[in-house]
């Protein structure tokens, strides 16, 4: 059993965990373009428009990261697997 847990520790490092940080910095980054693209068109509805649902969809995105992040954290805590952080 302890294989078993080595190999879902590796898996989890290898793939899972940056896996989760690149969609993380994704949504970070489809955010910060809302942002943008808010402030850059504050005299035009609908570019302000497109701003705030890059933001919402960004927000949205990190909200289902760190779910994902609880989730993984929550099964592996159930049964005792010890398996690194993403964020660390």
């Amino acid at each position: 059993m302890n294989e078993l847990y080595r190999i879902i520790g590796k898996i989890s490092d290898a793939i899972i965990n940056p896996l989760i940080f690149l969609l993380f910095s994704l949504a970070i980054v489809v955010f910060l373009w809302g942002v943008v693209e808010f402030l850059i068109t504050l005299d035009n509805e609908e570019g302000r428009e497109i701003g705030k649902k890059h933001m919402i969809w960004g927000i949205i995105g990190m909200f289902i990261m760190f779910s994902v992040y609880g989730i993984i954290y929550l099964i592996t805590s159930t049964f005792g697997i010890d398996i690194p952080a993403p964020f660390q």
